[in-house]
């Protein structure tokens, strides 16, 4: 396997310089996808990553816990880093209004702060989500959402860019993003997958919800579609399991959904705060 240089800074005003960390993790995915290394293969040692990649430990060790909080590799005590397996999924309907539309529609104030928005090049693990190329960019925006000054949920989103340019010196603190996304670029969701798991808190999730490091987390992967089929905006969202839960009703498979009087599947769900 030929050994991958890490690129040189980008000379580019509007291209922010890339960690070495997140580099690294996106070389060892790109080398995970296109099977180089196989579920249940073992991967290089931190040693040998570290003499490939000229860096620190604390790097490849950065790198690594990103991967495994990604589901991407495992590591066990005394013998190594390993390619993890696909996780099971299981199906359901979701609701299709976003988090803003939601807890609104509830009657809860949602306040957000902006904690990222910016262009950048796509990363490795949203191209195929969002079918771009490598030389492709996307808007990437980080917000906190809290209820009454209670810090509940922090989610990363990803657009491509050339759907709404401009969408990166927009205020989406005081407005719901799939409704700037409709009335201002003319972008509507035709559909969308969520998948829904649980997880535990990174150092930086902690941080920015005030919780302790491995607290319970409900993590919710979305992927929105254009009418047309094409990849509107991927996000990941994560809730504090201590102060959310998930709400689902459901019917049957051999019956079809109805509809309710506000235009929701019978057998959506829903995400709501503990009161």
């Amino acid at each position: 396997m030929d050994s991958e240089m890490l690129p040189a800074k980008s000379s580019r005003q509007d291209t922010p310089p890339l960690p070495k960390y997140y580099q690294i993790k996106e070389i060892i995915l790109r080398r995970i996808n296109e099977g180089i290394w196989s579920p249940g293969a073992a991967i290089p040692s931190e040693p040998e990553l570290c003499a490939e990649f000229g860096v620190s430990r604390i790097t490849i060790r950065r790198a690594i816990s990103d991967l495994t909080y990604d589901g991407k590799v495992y590591t066990i005590q005394g013998k190594g880093t390993f390619v993890a397996r696909p996780k099971v999924e299981e199906s359901f309907v979701q609701s299709a209004f976003g988090i803003y539309e939601d807890f609104r529609r509830r009657g809860l104030t949602l306040t957000t702060t902006v904690l990222q928005q910016k262009v950048i090049p796509v990363p490795e693990v949203a191209q195929d989500r969002l079918k771009l190329h490598p030389h492709d960019r996307v808007h990437m925006i980080m917000r906190l959402r809290s209820v009454l000054e209670e810090k509940l949920l922090v989610s990363t989103t990803y657009i491509p860019f050339d759907l709404c340019p401009g969408l990166e010196h927009d205020d989406l603190s005081q407005s719901s993003l799939y409704e700037l996304l409709e009335s201002r670029y003319g972008l509507h969701v035709g559909r969308g997958e969520r998948l829904v798991e649980a997880t535990a808190a990174r150092p930086g999730d902690a941080l920015v919800l005030a919780i302790a490091v491995g607290s319970p987390l409900l993590l919710l992967d979305t992927l929105a579609y254009l009418p047309d089929g094409r990849p509107l905006e991927w996000s990941t969202i994560l809730h504090r399991g201590d102060r959310m839960r998930m709400r689902l009703t459901f019917v049957p498979a051999s019956e079809e959904a109805a509809v309710s009087a506000d235009g929701r599947p019978s057998n959506a769900g829903e995400i709501m705060p503990y009161t």
